[in-house]
């Protein structure tokens, strides 16, 4: 990866942090998305699940929902940042919109469906990122319940 294209991947991760920072503002989970196609954001979103009372509504689902209709050529040069490791569910919208490319910012709290995405070709990228985890971990904490909810535990 070049030092260019890590730059833009934080820029764009940092747009899914703002998003999980207004989910967590609006008193839900802090979870954020933006979809990105070449260099623009067409679409954004944070886990709702709370605030909508939606079971679906997760971040990265919130922000295919704001992209609304793509043509399938675009959404196979897209790429979604997410702050959490995506979930079976919103692996499947990525999987059937054949989306190349998830960044996200962290696994630790939750590992997703990595190694079904990987299995079906698309490029999974883990910043890392230590203030993802420690949102995360922070929520967690507080709202058990609400979490196990929200994961199907």
């Amino acid at each position: 990866m070049t030092e260019t294209s890590a730059r833009r991947d934080r820029e764009f991760m940092e747009e899914a942090l703002n998003e999980a920072r207004a989910g967590l503002a609006e008193g839900g989970i802090p979870i954020g998305s933006v979809l990105v196609l070449g260099d623009q954001v067409v679409g954004r979103g944070h886990n709702r699940r709370i605030q909508k009372g939606n079971p679906i509504l997760h971040g990265e689902m919130d922000a295919l929902q704001d992209a609304g209709r793509l043509r399938a050529s675009e959404y196979r040069r897209s790429t979604i940042y997410t702050t959490l490791s995506p979930c079976d569910m919103c692996s499947g919208a990525i999987l059937l919109y054949r989306i190349p490319r998830v960044v996200l910012a962290e696994n630790r709290t939750f590992l997703g469906a990595e190694v079904l995405l990987r299995s079906r070709g698309v490029e999974v990228d883990d910043l890392d990122l230590e203030e993802a985890v420690d949102l995360m971990r922070r929520f967690i904490g507080e709202h058990p319940d609400v979490w196990n909810e929200d994961v199907g535990a």
